[in-house]
């Protein structure tokens, strides 16, 4: 087999090529905006967040191990604009007491500069523009910093807390649009009011978040929804719209109906007016929906909510490509700076993904990323064109012989 001669090398490692890609600029800004500088002489914002991102991108799963293995880059960290590797206990301390807020605006603010960029994709076959979708994933902690999920412990362990993380993202790029750190005991249907949705957009999400009184205000505003019809929920059947009786192997929409739900505002009960459809899947399992939208089609109904399974897709993502299982601090507000930092890595991989329009599974970009992270090899290459090489073999007339081993 052939020999690849092409080197691809550059002057400069993966991780400072990946960190071009942000604003720094805007991340400076930022920094100015929180202040979050002022009690910091030795151990900046940048250095935290480039620290932190280096332990997210090689799945470090410690403080400590992102300092030491840091500590070993020292003729790098000029590549990354770090003077020193952090020691532990700053490290520590700027997880603890700087705001998570800084990397939170960050993500927002880089969401807005790729947008145009990650808008070029469409989801084939959502007639809407606006198309998101919405849900929550809970992370396990062995800590009471944020309560809520798990038993009370045995003897001296430790409880095992949680938190979510509720997030509503583009349908058609695969980004989040809005994220929401919570403790795990929290309501998932707390959170739709700090939805902000566009007139005429259609938002997809589980029975988990059945809210009559927003769903009301949501039909006010022209927002469209699709969910699933909660197990208990009391409504009248004003109108059968369709009907069809399937057989045993068929499956698609059995029944629409116009139906009437009470909610209560202002202490009044009032009706809202929806679109139940009860469909059939090929498993045989049934699912009732509901939407306040009277003009898509009811197969519509039904493909739009199939499409919700596309944020369980990034949420398994996040959890199988990233370092969710460790956590670098036992402080709430260290937690959600990592977490914050996870997701400007899963936004940066995502960015990589779509320059190279490489045909390679995103966990296998994470790897090439991981493995590559110091290697002064060609981004854009590596992602795109790196292939198994091999190397042609040579045969010698006069071999020395190689040292024999006889297995009794």
């Amino acid at each position: 087999m052939g020999k690849d001669s092409e080197k691809h090398l550059v002057g400069q490692p993966i991780l400072k090529q990946i960190i071009d890609l942000f604003p720094r600029n805007k991340f400076d800004e930022l920094v100015v905006k929180h202040n979050s500088d002022k009690y910091y002489k030795s151990f900046p914002s940048w250095t935290e967040f480039i620290s932190l991102l280096f332990g997210i991108l090689s799945r470090c799963d410690s403080s400590g191990e992102i300092c030491a293995g840091m500590q070993g880059l020292q003729g790098k960290l000029s590549y990354l604009g770090l003077e020193s590797a952090p020691a532990k206990s700053t490290f520590g301390d700027g997880l603890r007491d700087r705001s998570n807020e800084l990397f939170k605006d960050f993500y927002f603010t880089l969401i807005n500069h790729f947008s145009d960029f990650l808008s070029v994709s469409r989801m084939e076959g959502v007639s809407f523009e606006q198309f998101y979708i919405f849900d929550s994933t809970t992370i396990s902690l062995f800590s009471d910093i944020m309560k809520g999920v798990g038993r009370n412990p045995k003897n001296e362990g430790k409880k095992k807390g949680g938190l979510k993380v509720h997030m509503m993202i583009d349908a058609h790029s695969d980004t989040a649009k809005f994220v929401r750190i919570s403790e795990a005991k929290l309501h998932d249907k707390n959170f739709l009011k700090y939805l902000t949705l566009p007139t005429g957009s259609m938002i997809v999400f589980d029975k988990a978040y059945n809210h009559y009184l927003q769903f009301a205000r949501w039909t006010h505003q022209g927002v469209n929804f699709v969910c699933r019809l909660k197990d208990n929920a009391v409504y009248n059947v004003q109108e059968v719209l369709f009907e069809k009786e399937l057989t045993e192997n068929e499956y698609g929409v059995m029944r629409e109906e116009h139906i009437h739900l009470k909610y209560k505002e202002n202490k009044k009960i009032k009706t809202l007016c929806l679109r139940k459809v009860t469909y059939k899947d090929e498993k045989g399992r049934i699912y009732q929906f509901i939407t306040n939208n009277f003009e898509i089609t009811n197969e519509e109904v039904a493909f739009l909510y199939k499409k919700r399974w596309g944020i369980e897709l990034v949420f398994k993502k996040m959890k199988q490509n990233f370092q969710l299982h460790f956590f670098y601090s036992e402080t709430e507000n260290g937690i959600k700076t990592q977490i914050w930092c996870t997701l400007i890595a899963h936004l940066l991989l995502t960015v990589l993904k779509i320059k190279t329009k490489t045909s390679k599974a995103f966990s296998t970009v994470a790897v090439l990323v991981r493995i590559h992270l110091i290697s002064h090899l060609d981004l854009f290459w590596m992602i795109d064109n790196c292939k198994r090489t091999y190397r042609k073999s040579v045969n010698r007339k006069n071999k020395s012989p190689g040292i024999q081993l006889s297995i009794f």
